[in-house]
């Protein structure tokens, strides 16, 4: 049996994920049952395009927040909270504790693209 190694791991939103189904799907021809329940889901629950999705990413990432990492952004992208109350819980699963004024500042990108 083969010995699969891992090359790298990086955090994807819930748009790569589409990608990545949408280019299995093309290689594939078709999809297994728990591959099509999930482009099922992602059809409904992507709010963005792609590319104001990656102008927020980006926006976001320029605010240079250093306890924030790409999966934190991956996240804040996904949910897109528009108050703080909603941010806290987007972030809660996160040993991360951020100023209220770097919390407003996030608060504030994501009400431009919502």
């Amino acid at each position: 049996m083969s010995n699969p190694q891992f090359v790298s791991e990086a955090p994807l939103a819930l748009a790569d994920v589409k990608v990545v189904i949408h280019t299995a799907e093309k290689r594939d021809t078709e999809l297994n049952f728990l591959s099509n329940k999930v482009k099922e889901y992602l059809e409904h629950f992507i709010p963005l395009a792609e590319k104001k999705r990656e102008e927020l990413y980006s926006k976001l990432v320029g605010l240079n927040l250093t306890r924030l990492k790409e999966e934190h952004f991956c996240k804040i992208v996904d949910f897109l909270p528009k108050n703080l109350d909603e941010l806290k819980v987007v972030l809660q699963s996160y040993p991360l504790s951020l100023s209220k004024k770097d919390q407003e500042s996030i608060v504030a990108v994501v009400q431009e693209f919502v």
